[in-house]
């Protein structure tokens, strides 16, 4: 309800007592409440940086600090709070561009700490070091610019930064060509630097940057209007082969041609991502679902799909921050809620009519 009052509603139409009691509801909200207590006092939350949420083979036990620190933003606290302070200094260190073969022994030791979750394993495998810092980097601008720190001069210089090296490989011949065989496996090129669900986030919440780069937006356009490959592949950190969680190649939705999509809730994430960055015309398929999911929501702009029995299932772990918002209930509405808030705001940040009732 918070959300929908504060980012929907026209400001000249909302009361500032309620949202004034709006925004202390979710702050005692008590899941909120239990992932800040959950955090630690070196900033972290389970001592791991990127997880989405737990998993077995990366040895990720529950989401980790860029997933909780998101959660809690998109759950409406605001960026002020304590556990956001805390995190803050953390994810502004790596930014940082230390390595851990700096003279100092001090600032080494802290740039191996950096590695958070992947530190054992950077110390017998220099690779794995190198892709971590450059992944945890992407997260930590993403979410530093997703809780308020867009004019930050750490978080556009690192945001530049990004932006001309995913330019430089759109530019390339591995974008066309990405993969090679490594290790009996089809790998993407260690030399190649797609754009990852990180930098695309943070680029969609630095509108200074999308201004400064629009050349650059309008070709990462292009790049999310071609289909993605679907030939299986692993991302190579040193010797170590991962799953590719982050990495885009291509437009993620798979829509069909009427717009269907097997995952409602990535779908939300990623076309009110593209359209902050204004590119949700521009790519068709984007288009197409947008167009469905808008044509599915009745007179007074309720999501409402034919047979929807269950709450909208996510299969991406990358929504683990985004959806749903609230917990589960008996009501029927709440497969509702979710969709018809996001739809809203994207209607909101599209400039189309909204009409409160």
């Amino acid at each position: 309800m918070y959300r929908a009052y504060a980012e929907v509603v026209p400001d000249a139409q909302r009361e500032p007592e309620r949202l004034a009691a709006l925004r202390q509801a979710v702050l005692e909200y008590k899941p909120a409440q239990a992932i800040a207590r959950k955090q630690k006092a070196n900033g972290l939350w389970d001592a791991n940086l990127l997880a989405p949420a737990a998993s077995k083979s990366y040895g990720w036990s529950e989401p980790g600090t860029v997933y909780q620190y998101r959660r809690l933003i998109e759950l409406g606290w605001p960026p002020g709070e304590r556990p956001f302070r805390n995190a803050d200094r953390f994810l502004f260190q790596l930014l940082s561009r230390i390595e851990p073969d700096d003279p100092d022994r001090a600032v080494a030791q802290r740039a191996q700490d950096l590695l958070v979750e992947f530190h054992r394993a950077a110390k017998s495998d220099a690779g794995v070091g190198r892709w971590a810092r450059r992944v945890g980097r992407e997260a930590a601008a993403c979410t530093l610019a997703r809780g308020g720190h867009s004019d930050d001069p750490r978080v556009r210089g690192t945001a530049h930064t990004i932006a001309s090296n995913i330019s430089q490989y759109l530019r390339s011949e591995l974008a066309a060509k990405p993969f090679k065989k490594a290790q009996g496996k089809t790998v993407l090129d260690p030399l190649a630097s797609p754009p990852t669900i990180f930098a695309v986030e943070m680029l969609a919440f630095l509108p200074p940057v999308q201004r400064e780069r629009a050349g650059f937006i309008e070709r990462l356009g292009n790049y999310f209007s071609s289909p993605a490959p679907r030939r299986a592949f692993f991302v190579l950190a040193g010797k170590k082969l991962l799953k590719p969680l982050f990495e885009l190649l291509g437009d993620p939705l798979r829509s069909d041609a009427q717009g269907h999509v097997a995952d409602i809730p990535f779908a939300l994430y990623w076309l009110e991502l593209l359209t902050r960055l204004g590119l949700v015309r521009q790519i068709p398929s984007a288009s197409r679902v947008l167009a469905r999911l808008f044509s599915e929501c009745d007179d007074q702009g309720i999501w409402s799909p034919k047979s929807l029995r269950a709450m909208p299932k996510a299969i991406s772990p990358l929504t683990a921050h985004y959806l749903p918002l609230e917990g589960p209930g008996r009501s029927p509405a709440q497969r509702q809620t979710d969709a018809t808030l996001r739809l809203a705001l994207i209607a909101r940040l599209m400039g189309l009519p909204i009409e409160v009732v």
